[in-house]
């Protein structure tokens, strides 16, 4: 593969942020993507579920969404109305939302191809091993040599080696904010093929919840996403998803007699956005910069938009039009309150959690409208004061 030996803005990372920010970037800049996968969206990492145009508008209404949101009918799985939350009693309580669930293969490869038809370079099967001011060595399927690029974006992921590089701080700094997704593609499952479906529950999935999102054609992901912190000593995060798949009074009914046909693993970084997000010429974004909505894991919308904006911003830098650290308080106007607030509601929530009763009456007192809005990284005034005092019996 031909490489010219400098770019206007290099781009570790392909998922949906750093693609978003190549498809940008391109339009007005020289840019190479640089991905160690030998194939785009494999290994899988994420459930895939994401809400539709209009839904996503309202989650982020200060946001300029990408026009890669809408996506082609060929990366959908299956469509969903509903979201249910099952407490650990097993009530459920349900809001609407108008879902795709995504083959991310195909979603990323989408992504990817739009990078390219704006203008970017794409370098599949490399990895970056280096990063020293504009100069980048990379080594994979095409060789090994020296990329300079004036402006850099971390897509990388949550142990980013860009953020690294820039001295940037990670995930590894927070282990609270740590989460673990670990889930089966299941075939042969008896389903509401209608409502994603979100269980909460010590025994089954503590510091977290369980998931049950439909494929379509009686097959599902079913997963969770749990933190090491409060899991029980010995027990590993399969055997907790073997536990619910199994043994939880709902769920095994569902699932019984279901055939595994892959399994996905990722970290989460639930923590919320990092301190800083740019230094020098690097800007980092997506789950490298901990740009996802902490109270569900979803990270799809958010890294999409501050891909975005990096992408905008660094041709912006390159071009003399405003300066590499503007990309802080651009994406912060735009996703910031929702990051922050989902990160607040976590913590509020995370005590209960530790309580199955405590969980169970926390659920019973909120509306379903007040669930969805918690789900959007927002806190109405009467949730939050609802949490506040339930923390405070806590102690």
């Amino acid at each position: 593969m031909n490489l010219d030996p400098h770019y206007d803005v290099a781009i570790i990372g392909a998922g949906p942020s750093g693609a978003t920010a190549a498809r940008y970037a391109a339009e007005d800049a020289s840019v190479l993507v640089i991905e160690k996968k030998k194939v785009i969206g494999v290994p899988v990492q994420c459930a895939g579920f994401l809400p539709k145009y209009d839904e996503l508008a309202e989650l982020m209404p200060d946001s300029d969404l990408p026009d890669t949101f809408r996506y082609p009918d060929s990366c959908v799985y299956a469509e969903t109305k509903y979201q249910r939350f099952i407490a650990p009693t097993g009530d459920s309580k349900q809001f609407d939302v108008d879902a795709n669930v995504l083959d991310r293969k195909r979603f990323d490869l989408y992504l990817a191809e739009k990078a390219v038809e704006a203008g970017a370079d794409l370098c599949i099967g490399t990895r970056a091993s280096a990063i020293d001011g504009m100069s980048i060595e990379i080594s994979g399927m095409w060789g090994s040599r020296t990329i300079r690029a004036d402006v850099i974006i971390g897509a990388d992921g949550p142990s980013s080696l860009v953020a690294r590089s820039a001295g940037l701080s990670t995930i590894e700094d927070d282990p609270m904010g740590v989460a673990h997704a670990v889930a089966y593609d299941m075939t042969g499952v008896t389903i509401d093929e209608d409502a994603v479906e979100m269980y909460f529950g010590r025994n089954f999935v503590p510091g977290g919840y369980a998931w049950i999102i439909p494929h379509g054609d009686c097959s599902a992901n079913v997963g969770m996403g749990i933190r090491s912190a409060m899991c029980e000593p010995g027990v590993t995060f399969r055997d907790y998803l073997h536990r619910f798949i199994n043994e939880h009074p709902i769920a095994s009914g569902k699932l019984k007699g279901g055939e595994v046909t892959s399994f996905i693993a990722g970290i989460v970084p639930v923590g919320g956005a990092r301190q800083k997000t740019c230094a020098g010429n690097v800007m980092i974004a997506g789950d490298a910069a901990g740009h996802l909505i902490a109270t569900n894991g979803g990270g799809i919308p958010t890294a999409m938009v501050a891909g975005k904006i990096a992408g905008e911003t660094a041709a912006d830098a390159v071009n003399g039009r405003c300066a590499v650290e503007d990309y802080e308080s651009r994406w912060k106007s735009e996703i910031g309150m929702q990051i922050g607030t989902s990160v607040y509601v976590r913590k509020l929530m995370d005590g209960m959690m530790r309580s199955d009763p405590m969980m169970t009456a926390v659920m019973n007192m909120i509306s379903p409208a007040h669930m969805k809005a918690i789900q959007r990284g927002q806190l109405p005034d009467a949730v939050k004061r609802l949490l506040k005092g339930m923390q405070k019996r806590i102690g």
